[in-house]
């Protein structure tokens, strides 16, 4: 008996000191960040938030994308220690929500311990997610395990990547900190669903890894997006039409993006079968954990760019293997970039009309997005348009009278020209010698511009406005 208790003492005794050693490495992180405004592009807001952290190897500090974005201005601090300590992004990953930070003062890791990165855990392991969350200043600790695992989307990008679901508290002030398990990272805190009880998601050791590896030379560049559409072939008639048996399971090719290394090697009406030899189910999901199934972007997810990647195919009725290079990322791919951070909005003013690309922060902060605005935002790009131009909205003025209701209306002429980017829409604005300037949508409705008027009203419309320029570009 005395042995056994002997032994449970030790075991809590290692658990403390794995506990403290933990503790040790977790930090929280001030951020003062310029917010910009997608509706009045020209203007932008300061904001002061908190988040959390831990250090990983290299003297580092590996945080969410979100607790950083836009920031202008960053310190640290350990838990019990009082100095804040200035950081700087080395790097940052919108898509994935991962940052790493760097200090010039090397001092704050003194008598720290880099934490290290897990695998995947199993489902219903313990965890334990540390971090800074609102109520306190103090560290904070709360238990649970591990809920789910598959692909969801990730709130501040917005794009899809595996996650973990877990049942510990995730709070405001939570996001960055690590979830633990055995001393070990087994992912970062990135959000959670509101109006409900415990349920958050971090961000999983595969995804990590991945970010981690592909900044070793120095540089960012991304998750690979393949620049695919593909609908599910689960119905029986469907997949009568395209030659499948029983036997035969996988997902139609029904669009593939002109940008993408897939166009003219993929096809519309090829069925994927296999991703790297695994197998691709009729729900489009792949099997990556035994009897465990998630979206096939899994499998494209773990690839780098610049690495090549096998696709089984059905084309025709018959059975084919393909190969290509990743190249590309999202925003390579579609018309519509993924949510743009750290970088203020492009704007061009002409005559009072406020002109900008359509990005997906603007469907952000305005929920009457007319319907062909967000149909755009699924289309690929191609080489003659790349990016979608929309008159934000009128500046009133005697000069525009009569126009200034337009507000979200999409541009796809100006001059009775095409223009493949908002580069281009300006330039074309800009060297346009007639009278009337005419801009036109694809509905045939038009605007027309007095331009000598334009010229005229041009420094009233600024000044009234308090705007100190015309443009961004």
């Amino acid at each position: 008996m005395k042995i056994r208790n002997l032994f449970v003492l030790i075991v809590l005794n290692l658990s403390l000191l794995a506990s403290a050693s933990v503790e040790e490495s977790i930090v929280k992180i001030y951020t003062v960040s310029k917010l910009p405004n997608y509706t009045t592009p020209w203007n932008s807001s300061i904001r002061r938030s908190h988040g959390s952290g831990s250090i990983i190897s290299g003297n580092r500090i590996l945080t969410n994308a979100h607790v950083v974005a836009d920031e202008t201005f960053i310190e640290v601090k350990r838990d019990g220690d009082t100095r804040k300590y200035e950081a700087e992004v080395e790097f940052i990953s919108h898509q994935a929500d991962l940052a790493l930070l760097k200090l010039k003062d090397k001092s704050f890791f003194k008598g720290t311990k880099a934490l290290e990165v897990d695998g995947l855990p199993r489902f219903e392991q313990d965890i334990a997610v540390y971090g800074f969350p609102v109520g306190g200043d103090s560290l904070s600790v709360s238990r649970g395990i591990v809920s789910r695992i598959e692909h969801n989307r990730y709130a501040h990008s917005r794009e899809i990547f595996l996650a973990i679901q877990i049942d510990a508290a995730v709070n405001p002030g939570s996001s960055g900190g690590p979830a633990i398990s055995d001393g070990k990272i087994i992912g970062v805190v990135m959000q959670q669903i509101s109006r409900s009880q415990s349920i958050g998601y971090i961000v999983p050791v595969e995804i990590i890894r991945h970010f981690l590896d592909d900044v070793k030379d120095g540089k960012y560049d991304g998750f690979a997006h393949i620049g695919i559409t593909t609908q599910r072939m689960e119905n029986k008639a469907l997949r009568d039409v395209y030659k499948m048996d029983k036997n035969t399971t996988g997902a139609l090719v029904v669009d593939v993006s002109q940008k993408s290394n897939a166009y003219g090697k993929l096809k519309d009406g090829d069925i994927l079968l296999s991703i790297d030899g695994h197998i691709v189910q009729n729900d489009a999901t792949v099997e990556f954990i035994h009897n465990k199934y998630t979206s096939y972007k899994y499998y494209i997810d773990k690839k780098q760019i610049g690495d090549s990647i096998s696709f089984g195919v059905l084309r025709d009725g018959e059975k084919i293997d393909l190969k290509f290079v990743l190249n590309n990322v999202a925003d390579d791919n579609l018309l519509v970039n993924t949510v743009a951070h750290d970088i203020m909005p492009k704007y061009f003013i002409y005559g009072g009309y406020v002109f900008t690309p359509l990005t997906r922060n603007i469907f952000i902060n305005n929920r009457s997005v007319p319907l062909d605005l967000r149909e755009a935002a699924s289309q690929w790009a191609s080489d003659e348009k790349d990016e979608a131009v929309i008159l934000l909205k009128v500046l009133a003025s005697p000069s525009n009278r009569g126009d200034h209701n337009f507000s979200f209306w999409m541009v796809d002429k100006v001059d009775n020209k095409e223009f493949k980017n908002f580069t281009e829409f300006v330039k074309i604005m800009n060297e346009f010698k007639g009278k009337y300037l005419i801009l036109e949508n694809k509905d045939g409705v038009k605007i027309a511009i007095d331009v000598d008027e334009a010229s005229k009203s041009k420094n009233n419309i600024l000044n009234l406005h308090s705007i100190k320029n015309s443009k961004r570009l």
